[in-house]
């Protein structure tokens, strides 16, 4: 009995053992199995991170490609235009004479030098420049692309555009492309092409700031259509072309306003083109005048509700050049000019606007305020001399 009794624990205990460790070596191999699983899992969380990472990787060069694109297809358009237009782009230098302020009989004449820039636009060598270039000149030498020099002759020019005309005989030439300034539009590349300083053939970049700009003359008259641009200009850019993407002139590069930066003005090339052919058929740009010198002035509230006038302002006559148009036609020193051929007037710009070569020789009538009288007078406008004013 004893040693029965003493076979069954142990032989309970023994299965029981056995059990457990069964349940040990299930749970081991549950864990390793667990473990493998975690295992593939990272390994799997690792590539797909790996992927997600080559793909933002790919992303970013999509995205950074066009922007290279773009850039590239700028630097593509400013040296297309650029490389089209050089060979007609010159240089321009010029002798004017300096007068002297002393005195006596042993006064000896001076010369100074300048330079410009300029641009030829036909072949048989008609060149266009700024008027401020070479008004004046005792001389004018002209440098092209390939370095040649030729003297050239002043075909004309008009202080009231600040635009001249001169010519060169020379073989090969490329004129450049005119272009259309009805299409401009702000914001659209441009480039100007000159020799500032004397460093030719310069190229600066930029955009078309606005149009409809008014800009005033050397002569005192206002220039309308004038490109504002912020393609720097520099001394000696002075009558070179402002240029399109296209390689088409749009404008002739004209001032610059030298305290600030990136303001710079172009003539538009409309303009440029009727003050081209007048100056290449007559050698000048006519227009009228009915000799009067005369000053902005406010008129009285009074007179405006009065006669119910459609300005504010007028001009108010100072003095008259001999025999002048306005003075045959009876005007007098203090009228106030408000109306020509039924346009108002609110000032001298005005006027200049219409005394244009139509009205050369023909009758037109004149409003004045004289006191407190408005009268309507009858005057002809003759053809305006250089330097002749209203």
């Amino acid at each position: 009995m004893f040693r029965v009794s003493m076979v069954i624990p142990i032989t309970r205990h023994s299965e029981n053992s056995r059990r457990r460790f069964n349940v040990y070596d299930n749970a081991w191999e549950a864990n390793n199995k667990i473990m493998d699983m975690m295992q593939e899992l990272e390994l799997l969380s690792d590539e797909q991170s790996e992927s997600q990472n080559a793909q933002r990787d790919r992303e970013g060069l999509g995205h950074s490609q066009p922007d290279e694109e773009v850039l590239d297809a700028y630097s593509r358009a400013v040296i297309t235009a650029a490389e089209r237009v050089s060979p007609s782009v010159v240089y321009i230098e010029v002798e004017q004479p300096v007068s002297s302020r002393r005195r006596g009989p042993a006064r000896v004449p001076r010369e100074t030098r300048g330079s410009g820039s300029g641009f030829i636009f036909t072949p048989d060598g008609f060149i266009l420049t700024n008027s401020h270039v070479v008004h004046n000149a005792r001389g004018i030498e002209v440098t092209v692309l390939d370095g040649h020099k030729y003297r050239a002759e002043l075909i004309g020019d008009d202080p009231d555009t600040d635009l001249a005309v001169i010519r060169i005989n020379a073989p090969n030439l490329v004129p450049a492309r005119l272009g259309d300034a009805q299409q401009i539009r702000v914001g659209q590349l441009v480039l100007a092409i000159g020799n500032p300083y004397g460093f030719q053939y310069s190229v600066t970049a930029g955009v078309v700031s606005a149009l409809g700009r008014s800009l005033r003359s050397q002569s005192g008259r206002l220039m309308d259509a004038v490109i504002q641009t912020d393609a720097a200009l520099n001394p000696g850019n002075s009558g070179g072309p402002l240029v399109n993407s296209r390689g088409e002139v749009i404008g002739v590069n004209t001032a610059m306003i030298l305290p600030a930066q990136g303001i710079c003005f172009a003539t538009s090339i409309d303009t440029a083109k009727f003050v081209a052919s007048r100056l290449i058929r007559d050698g000048r740009v006519s227009r009228s005048y009915i000799g009067l010198a005369g000053q902005n002035v406010p008129l009285p509230r009074r007179i405006v509700r009065y006669y119910d006038l459609p300005v504010e302002s007028g001009i108010l006559v100072v003095s008259f050049e001999e025999s002048s148009p306005a003075r045959k036609g009876g005007v007098r020193e203090g009228d106030i000019i408000v109306g020509f051929d039924e346009h108002p007037t609110h000032g001298i710009d005005d006027l200049h606007k219409l005394l244009t070569e139509e009205r050369i020789g023909h009758e037109s009538s004149l409003t004045v305020i004289r006191g407190t009288q408005r009268l309507k007078l009858r005057v002809i406008p003759a053809e305006s001399r250089d330097g002749a004013g209203n």
